[in-house]
This record gives C-alpha cells, sequence and structure tokens, in this order.
C-alpha cells in the first residue's frame, strides 16, 4: 500500500504523464485509463530500489501507452469514416515561445500526423522534443540503444518536419476565422471565409459510426464550402455556440437540446490561412465537453 509520500510523488507527476499519454493515444479517456495504470503499477512496485521516481513513472507510462496504441490500431482499422483525436479542453494565458510550441503539440493536425508514426517512434519523439527527456534516459524506457534512439527520433523529426503541422496563428486570426465559420453558418454565405481558407483546405468529421455525419474527407474549396453553406448551414443555424480553446487553438462547441452536438477546430499554414477543419460528432469523445459547454 501507498504511503503519503508515495502518492504524493505520484501526483507531482501525474501533469506530465497525462499529457505525454494523450499526445501519445489521442485519447483523454485512454489517457486517463494509462496514467491509472501506472499509479497502479507504482503501487504495487517495491520502490526502495527506484532511484528515479519521475523517470520510473514516465517509462510506465510510456510502455503502457505503446501497448494501449498497439491495441488501439487494430481497432481503427473497423472504424467507420474518419477517426480524429478526442478533443479536449485547453486553457493558457501564457503566450511565451515555450508554451506556444508545447500547445501547439496538442493541435489536431499534430497529433494526426503522430498517428503516422510508429509507437516507439512517437514516444521517442513526444519524450525528446516536447518533454526533454535525455536520449540515454528514453533509451532505457523503450529498452533500445541510445544509438537506436536517436534514430527514432530523427526519423519522427523529419516527418513532422516534412508535414509541416506546427503552425500557431495569431489569436485575432483565429477569431476572425471563428467569425467567418459562424456567419457561412447563420446565413449561407461563404465569401468571407474563403479568403481565409487555404486553396487545398480538407474538412474532416468524426461520427465514429455513431451519429449521421459525412464520412469521407472533404478536399478543396469549392467542395468544402458548398458543404458548409448547404449542409451544415442547414442543420447547424439553430445550434447554439460556445467559442473556447480547444487543442490549443480557438474552437466551437455546438450543443443542440441540450447536449453537445459537435466540436470543430481548425489548423493552419505559415501564412495564417486554414488547412484543415476537424469535425468531432461521435458523442463518446464530445463528453468531456459538456461542462465547458454548459459553463
Amino acid at each position: 500500500m501507498s504511503d503519503g509520500n508515495d502518492v504524493e510523488t505520484f501526483q507531482e507527476a501525474r501533469p506530465m504523464l497525462l499529457g505525454l499519454a494523450y499526445r501519445m493515444l489521442g485519447s483523454r479517456a485512454d489517457a486517463e485509463d494509462a496514467v491509472q495504470d501506472t499509479f497502479l503499477k507504482w503501487q504495487q512496485a517495491d520502490r526502495r530500489g527506484i532511484e528515479n521516481a519521475a523517470s520510473w513513472l514516465t517509462t510506465a507510462c510510456t510502455r503502457r501507452c505503446i501497448d494501449l496504441l498497439r491495441s488501439a490500431h487494430k481497432k481503427r482499422v473497423d472504424y467507420v469514416g474518419a477517426w480524429l483525436p478526442e478533443p479536449i479542453h485547453t486553457v493558457s494565458t501564457d503566450m511565451s515561445e515555450d508554451n506556444l510550441a508545447l500547445a501547439s503539440s496538442l493541435t489536431t493536425a499534430f497529433l494526426l500526423l503522430l498517428e503516422r508514426l510508429t509507437p516507439r517512434e512517437r514516444a521517442a519523439y513526444l519524450l525528446y522534443e516536447i518533454f526533454e527527456v535525455s536520449y540515454a534516459d528514453i533509451a532505457r524506457t523503450l529498452g533500445v540503444q541510445e544509438s537506436t534512439c536517436r534514430k527514432l527520433v530523427n526519423r519522427a523529426r523529419a516527418n513532422v518536419d516534412r508535414s509541416k503541422v506546427r503552425h500557431a496563428t495569431t489569436p485575432e486570426r483565429q477569431e476572425q476565422l471563428l467569425a467567418a465559420f459562424e456567419a457561412a453558418i447563420a446565413g449561407g454565405g461563404t465569401q468571407q471565409l474563403a479568403a481565409l481558407l487555404s486553396d487545398d483546405i480538407a474538412l474532416s468529421a468524426d461520427g465514429g459510426g455513431k451519429v449521421q455525419t459525412i464520412r469521407q474527407i472533404l478536399h478543396g474549396k469549392a467542395d468544402v464550402l458548398a458543404f458548409i453553406a448547404d449542409a451544415l448551414s442547414a442543420y447547424w443555424k439553430p445550434y447554439e455556440w460556445t467559442v473556447t480553446d480547444l487543442n490549443g487553438h480557438r474552437g466551437v462547441i455546438l450543443q443542440h437540446g441540450g447536449k453537445v452536438a459537435a466540436a470543430v477546430s481548425f489548423a493552419y499554414d505559415a501564412d495564417g490561412q486554414a488547412t484543415n477543419i476537424y469535425i468531432m460528432r461521435n458523442p463518446d469523445k464530445l463528453a468531456s465537453l459538456s461542462r465547458i459547454a454548459m459553463s
């Protein structure tokens, strides 16, 4: 059984473990399960032989996430429609460079990019680039040579850099896009919105096979704007809107009949143009946003 100091040690590490697990798994619920499993393992461990508790906990949590990732990959083969990470509410008044970099690693676009990496590449990259863990410690966590660890990080970094998904744009630009998006839903006019979208804009929606939504990803301004003006405007016009921070960027939660019906977030290029519109409709992935919308 854990004594007070052991519980306190775990609680101090918990925010970092939860941040790591969410970035690894793309699911708040799965991340919390991974952290809880780590706590149970911590309770059962012989802590007299543990020299660095934070390192031990990070290793245990990372390995549990890798196991869950391998299981999740099998489940996602049969996933209905597009799969998107579970949106989370993020709040930050710290606009420092370090905090902006950390926030950019929570965006939907970045989390989707991580899905292309192997579980070990994902773990190595996140631990080194986001949480500033040394190569030596990551190698011990993954049970590989340090040289192998460096290769994992380098491969992942090349993929991330090539994809160019970690762009942040100004809060003013994000608010401008949200206003134009809401205006298009409310009135069907898309001229203002069109000026803020990249030519290769993509729109994807995750309903998880549980609610009606488009299953294919829409590409290009013409198709995306037509879908917003025709389909979304017709259905969403009476919805209540709550603008808030989702995954490090400004987004919106939509309610209908007293329930959260959708959440929308965006990705941007280096010029501040929107490159992606992400619509979450899966009720299981919207549950944690209910208290935000009702507040």
